[in-house]
């Protein structure tokens, strides 16, 4: 089965559907999958907004209608937008990708998944995820400017 291919446009800083041939283009779902996990925003717990001084939870509407309760969908990438490109800020988008990606493993689409974050150059924060899959090869996503500082 396949599915509309979503893909992020890191010039536009948004997903976009693929076009090919003058059609939508399709892709097994894996790849739209994993965009749609990082770039949807999920919602800041109490705690978060408290250390950030948020007033808008945010997250994903479709949240509030889960199938399996508790389940949630995005990712907190979005809580970096206004901070530095620290040490910490690196090592919060690895583990916000982590947490965003943990359901591919819980639910048997993949058998693990890695993430490197890393800046590159003074103001760019990219990253890297392989999706490591018993049956097929890993897949392997760039995000070479999801974070850039303002």
């Amino acid at each position: 089965m396949a599915d509309i291919k979503t893909s992020w446009s890191a010039g536009e800083q948004r997903g976009q559907w693929a076009v090919s041939s003058a059609d939508l283009a399709s892709d097994d779902g894996l790849e739209t999958a994993v965009v749609l996990s990082l770039f949807t925003d999920a919602a800041a717990s109490d705690e978060d907004m408290a250390a950030a001084g948020l007033t808008n939870r945010r997250g994903w509407w479709g949240d509030a209608w889960a199938v399996v309760a508790g389940d949630a969908m995005g990712s907190k990438l979005w809580l970096l937008r206004r901070e530095k490109l620290t040490a910490g800020t690196v090592t919060r988008a690895r583990q916000y990708v982590l947490d965003a990606l943990a359901w591919l493993v819980q639910d048997g689409v993949a058998d693990g998944v890695e993430v490197t974050a890393e800046v590159q150059g003074l103001d760019r924060l990219a990253l890297a995820v392989v999706v490591v899959r018993r049956d097929r090869p890993a897949a392997r996503f760039r995000f070479e400017r999801f974070w850039q500082g303002v």
